[in-house]
């Protein structure tokens, strides 16, 4: 059985390094685009897709220590386990959905 949880997370962990070194790149790309054309319009698109892809860069960061760390799935609200079916859909996810509802509220 632990043969199975150390596959799951080793094939999670290749997901989100791969998801990692794509946002990386992006964030570098982004950044390395980001001249002042003087359309405000554009200023703030681009600076909406720097946050955002600093933001999933932050996330898998996140995810990928909570597996070295063994933290990976559980929860960090209530301590409890994160359902697998989150983690499918959402693999960075730091909270269960009741903790997480709580931190939006």
């Amino acid at each position: 059985m632990s043969t199975n949880i150390d596959n799951r997370f080793a094939v999670v962990q290749a997901a989100l390094t791969d998801e990692l070194d794509r946002q990386t790149a992006r964030l570098k790309e982004l950044t390395e685009m980001n001249a002042d054309t003087g359309d405000p319009g554009e200023s703030h698109t681009q600076d909406a897709l720097l946050a955002a892809t600093r933001r999933s860069v932050e996330q898998v960061s996140g995810a990928l220590r909570r597996i070295a760390d063994g933290a990976y799935g559980q929860c960090e609200g209530c301590a409890g386990a994160i359902p697998a079916e989150r983690l499918e859909v959402l693999p960075h996810a730091r909270f269960c959905v009741p903790c997480q509802q709580k931190q939006v509220g």
